[in-house]
């Protein structure tokens, strides 16, 4: 079966994860759906954009037509799923849900928007755990930083509670540095959070849940135990965690996740505190592809061709992340700025590591 999908901001780590498990799922002889991938970003250095069956520029998501601009990208490419790449676009995609899905024949792959609004708020997701009584990272407002810092003394992460990734992620050791850090966040309109700092550089743990279209059962589950540098996983460690992940499944059930969800995690006095959960597909998703657990796969099967799936087995591994690069002609790469797209390029990878 082909089918046509959009990938949004191709230029990102997560839209590329999710270009690479796409692209696996096609290769695999197991797997009854073969995709076309389309992708769009409003900058022609987007590596994704070379990398897919076709690759169209689009605005900012911060613009008026942004949203006009993707119906008219699905009906033009016969779009049956829309996958969101960034963090950006998640609220204005999951906004607009309703009218897109009702102007062409996508499914827009989105946590409902509760989910969304609990989620992309770090004050408002440590709300949810203490309430929904699991295990959290304790956190704080700065007006009761006193109290905070007497509780659990330094070292304090601070952190924006809008932010994602490493974004204006701090790790404080006195007072002056934590008003520097809030000052920082504070100077770019964001709202400063105070955070346990949870000690040990091997015990972050991220795991990715899909759940059914309906937010009944959890089709698969995986946990990576990983390295970080800036800010991104560059070793990973995928094996069972079985305490994290029926922990993260949990998380997913109570918040109403529809789809992919993402939890992280670090072990404290051995009991997995979260403290962040993240409403989309990981960066991390083709190491779980790789161990045979494809989530953006298996959520268009379920969403768009109503496939009940249970997926339990997966293979142990170890992924070690390095850089690659992608080489565009200079002429395709003038041409994709001049005409908004590209189609059947020529970019090409070396096969030298």
């Amino acid at each position: 079966m082909n089918v046509s999908v959009l990938v949004t901001a191709a230029g990102g780590i997560v839209a590329q994860g999710i270009i690479k498990s796409l692209k696996l799922a096609t290769a695999s002889k197991n797997i009854p759906v073969e995709y076309r991938i389309v992708a769009t970003d409003m900058s022609n250095q987007a590596t994704g954009i070379y990398r897919c069956n076709s690759g169209i520029l689009v605005p900012s998501a911060t613009s008026s037509n942004y949203v006009d601009s993707l119906i008219k990208v699905c009906n033009e490419q016969n779009i049956l799923a829309i996958y969101v790449g960034s963090d950006k676009e998640m609220l204005v995609i999951g906004n607009a849900k309703d009218r897109i899905e009702s102007e062409t024949d996508a499914k827009v792959i989105t946590n409902p928007l509760n989910v969304l609004n609990i989620a992309r708020d770090k004050w408002k997701t440590g709300e949810f755990l203490k309430s929904a009584n699991l295990p959290y990272a304790a956190y704080s407002l700065p007006e009761n930083s006193e109290k905070f810092i007497q509780e659990f003394g330094f070292p304090l992460v601070i952190k924006p509670r809008e932010g994602y990734g490493s974004l204006h992620f701090y790790v404080v050791n006195d007072r002056d540095e934590m008003a520097y850090a809030i000052s920082k966040i504070q100077n770019i309109g964001w709202h400063p959070l105070l955070q346990e700092y949870l000690k040990g550089d091997n015990t972050e743990f991220t795991s990715g849940v899909t759940v059914d279209r309906f937010g009944e059962y959890i089709m698969s589950s995986i946990t990576i135990r990983k390295i970080i540098k800036n800010g991104q996983t560059y070793k990973a460690f995928i094996d069972d965690f079985e305490n994290i992940r029926r922990s993260a499944e949990e998380v997913a059930l109570k918040i109403g996740a529809r789809g992919p969800i993402n939890i992280q995690a670090k072990l404290g006095n051995d009991i997995p505190k979260i403290f962040e959960i993240n409403p989309r597909f990981s960066a991390t998703c083709p190491m779980r592809s790789a161990a045979g657990i494809n989530e953006p796969d298996i959520t268009f099967r379920n969403l768009v061709l109503n496939e009940d799936i249970k997926m339990k087995e997966y293979k142990r591994l170890v992924c070690l992340r390095y850089w690659n690069e992608i080489y565009v002609p200079f002429v395709t790469f003038e041409e994709t700025f001049y005409n908004g797209r590209v189609d059947d390029n020529d970019s090409y990878r070396l096969d030298y590591f």
